[in-house]
């Protein structure tokens, strides 16, 4: 039976990693078994650089607070070597980075994940890697406004055209 010193401990790793879960926008739940420590140290760069806290947990402890978290579902998936990573700001970047090592690393394995509320499978996880980088979704939005915008003055402009039988307006002083 574990001495009250170790379970204290443990309660606050969960009661930390809750804390996360709860303020986190998204986060990723993987299999990392078989990775190399190089390709391990290149991965937690790459997330580190987007925000992303990459960290290994007992599966007891990451479940315990995903289910505090309300991703109870996610216990499911706690088997074998799991490590969590977790984003606080780019929903997207966490997903986006690890299954990118998904595809190179044969035993990397995406596992599951939650976002906005949500819990993922798999599946929905590398859903959410398609999504394209926030900036050129930015871009897009604001190329379609453009492009209505320029039709709508096009439509307004024929309009004033058609009114005045198609000389320009005078100019005014």
């Amino acid at each position: 039976m574990p001495s009250e010193k170790i379970l204290t401990q443990k309660q606050q790793v969960v009661s930390e990693l809750t804390e996360k879960v709860k303020a986190a926008s998204a986060g990723v739940i993987v299999n990392y078994s078989g990775i190399t420590v190089a390709d391990d140290t290149a991965l937690r760069a790459a997330l580190r650089k987007e925000g992303v806290e990459y960290t290994v947990y007992k599966n007891s402890i990451t479940g315990r607070a995903c289910e505090n978290a309300g991703y109870g579902e996610l216990k499911n998936v706690l088997e074998g070597m799991t490590a969590i990573a977790i984003s606080n700001d780019d929903p997207v970047a966490p997903a986006k980075i690890l299954k990118e090592y998904a595809d190179k690393i044969e035993s990397f394995e995406l596992k599951g994940g939650f976002v906005d509320g949500g819990v993922l499978d798999k599946k929905g996880v590398e859903e959410l890697a398609a999504i394209p980088p926030k900036p050129m979704l930015v871009g897009k939005m604001l190329g379609s406004l453009q492009k209505s915008l320029y039709g709508l003055a096009y439509v307004l402009q024929a309009k004033i055209d058609k009114e005045n039988g198609g000389a320009e307006a005078p100019a005014e002083a």
